[in-house]
């Protein structure tokens, strides 16, 4: 059995943001999802109350606001896009490194519905520790939702064939933050495999701009950022330009890209805010399809 690593600390930032936008900010809401909140169970080591997470310094609602709405825009956006291919007759969904990924939980009805199977791809630790966690919270791991531990430094394609995907079959592919934990080597060969899934697949992944495409105001914060991920063993290792990112991914085979920008992403979920609240193009989306 794995040993129980439990989630690296940036799955636990990225779920009590998205909880985060459900505490702090007005409706409507991009996205609603506590589940993740209830997995990381931030409290419970401490001695702290029930929302004592809530004065976690990256927890500052002011200083996070456009952070968070990256945060809840790409997991809306994704959604939104597995969603829209099942109801086209595509019926796998593979998330790579995973962490607090919630969509089971919480889209349980709608992949039924569609006939879709969900594969979470991760660490053989964190999926050990998340499979526990939804056993005692009451989710449960339903036969259509298949956690996949895998070695992503070593054969992690032959371990999620071997766990039931089916390459020969269409499949929406997603990887949010995780590009930038990896050399330009090492994404390149991701992009070359998932480009050889079966006609109809899409993969859809986020990245990180470089710090001067930022806005001035975001620097600081993407700098805190890189920050913390070295000091936790986990630091930053690429930065795309959206043409550098099309281009790898046009290069690895897939016919077809198309990069959202933030612009976009706000125009879609935040156009009718009174607050304010818009997501930094720090962190940007590719989609590419076979």
């Amino acid at each position: 059995m794995p040993t129980e690593a439990g989630p690296d600390h940036t799955a636990v930032r990225t779920a009590l943001w998205r909880a985060l936008h459900l505490r702090a900010d007005a409706p409507p809401h991009v996205i609603e999802d506590e589940v993740g909140l209830r997995l990381a169970e931030p409290d419970a080591a401490g001695a702290g109350t029930a929302d004592g997470w809530r004065a976690r310094p990256d927890m500052d609602v002011e200083a996070t606001r456009r952070t968070r709405a990256s945060i809840v825009a790409r997991a809306r956006f994704v959604e939104d896009l597995v969603l829209t291919a099942a109801g086209r007759g595509v019926d796998q969904y593979l998330v790579l490194g995973a962490g607090l990924d919630t969509f089971a939980q919480r889209r349980a009805a709608d992949a039924v519905a569609a006939g879709l199977r969900v594969f979470e791809a991760d660490r053989p630790g964190a999926v050990a520790w998340k499979r526990r966690r939804l056993t005692e919270l009451g989710y449960g791991v339903p036969g259509w939702l298949t956690l996949v531990p895998v070695d992503f430094e070593g054969d992690w394609w032959g371990q999620l064939v071997a766990a039931g995907f089916d390459p020969s079959r269409p499949a929406v592919v997603a990887s949010a933050g995780v590009t930038m934990y990896l050399t330009e080597d090492a994404l390149a060969a991701t992009f070359r495999r998932i480009a050889r899934l079966a006609p109809g697949s899409t993969l859809v992944t986020t990245f990180l701009r470089p710090i001067e495409d930022v806005e001035p105001d975001q620097r600081e914060q993407l700098r805190v950022a890189q920050r913390g991920a070295r000091a936790a063993g986990t630091p930053f290792l690429s930065f795309y330009a959206p043409e550098r990112m099309a281009a790898l991914a046009r290069e690895a085979g897939f016919r077809d890209t198309r990069h959202v920008p933030a612009e976009e992403l706000a125009d879609r979920y935040f156009a009718d805010r009174t607050d304010g609240l818009r997501p930094s193009r720090g962190e940007e989306i590719l989609v590419a399809r076979t």
